[in-house]
């Protein structure tokens, strides 16, 4: 099942549509809510998750973010901080929750940005909210930089001048520097070659429309000039009271450094890191990321 539903947003005139897709029987037991990473990207490499409808009897939901793929674009608003805030895509999630009457009993998986926004609502004690899965996800924005910062001092010299030039010179829209950056991404955001088709399809849908992820996150991963650049919720993580999985890969550009506020700060937490994955386990071992996910959302 698929649809859109309709929402006010302050500063933009017409309704904003938010695109969903539900796979499975939303009856049939507590779904899975998951949101997608960027800021800006899209559901497509979330896709796999619904193996967990067939493994599991888990019902999942996916749905486009405000600004990207089959939701509301708004390329007027690049740049625009004021507008592309957390409270907006909160917003956001929450009258999808309404409109699809789940919103007193659901799990939540965030990925990468996902996590961070589904952190925060986490921290506000939603009732329905009664598991939360932190996938490839940081606590602190500065503590991710640190990290890709680590992983890309480990890339070829070559790789690096040509990364360091593109930002020195403000030329990071460049085939060469996207080149460059695409090094990084074999190594850290997916290890498989050829990257998977739905993952493809997201990079497709942001090289289209890169409004949230310019004005939010900014040209790369470890070049982050967007207004998430001094993002945290370290001090707000023991506000998180409900059981929670965290999610990571031994190559993964969300290093375990990233990952360490949350299983220091929660109380009910525990955390599984794929040995031969990078950012993107649920394609690099899927298997394996179906069993531990849908184990977790299905134990008492």
């Amino acid at each position: 099942m698929e649809g859109t539903v309709e929402f006010k947003v302050d500063g933009v005139d017409a309704p904003c549509k938010t695109w969903y897709k539900v796979f499975g029987d939303l009856k049939s037991r507590r779904p899975l809510v998951a949101l997608h990473g960027g800021p800006g990207v899209t559901h497509n490499y979330l896709l796999s998750l619904a193996d967990l409808v067939d493994t599991h009897s888990v019902p999942v939901v996916l749905y486009d973010q405000l600004g990207n793929g089959n939701s509301t674009h708004l390329p007027d608003k690049m740049g625009d901080t004021a507008f592309w805030t957390e409270d907006l895509f909160i917003v956001q999630l929450k009258s999808l929750l309404v409109h699809l009457g789940i919103e007193d009993d659901f799990a939540l998986l965030g990925h990468s940005w996902g996590g961070m926004l589904s952190a925060r609502l986490a921290t506000s004690h939603p009732l329905g909210l009664k598991k939360l899965i932190l996938a490839d996800s940081p606590a602190d924005m500065n503590l991710w930089v640190e990290a890709a910062n680590r992983l890309r001092s480990q890339l070829p010299k070559d790789v690096q001048d040509t990364l360091d030039k593109h930002e020195a010179d403000g030329t990071t829209d460049s085939e060469e520097y996207h080149k460059a950056v695409e090094v990084f991404y074999s190594r850290h955001l997916c290890r498989l070659n050829p990257m998977p088709e739905d993952l493809q399809a997201a990079f497709g849908w942001l090289q289209k429309d890169p409004t949230v992820y310019m004005t939010m996150n900014g040209p790369s991963e470890f070049h982050v000039i967007g207004s998430l650049k001094g993002w945290s919720i370290i001090n707000d993580i023991p506000r998180i009271n409900i059981p929670t999985l965290l999610l990571n890969g031994r190559y993964d550009e969300a290093q375990d450094s990233v990952v360490v506020p949350y299983f220091r700060g929660l109380e009910k937490v525990k955390w599984f890191t794929f040995a031969e994955s990078s950012h993107m386990p649920q394609y690099e071992e899927r298997v394996q990321y179906m069993r531990v996910v849908g184990d977790f959302l299905t134990q008492a």
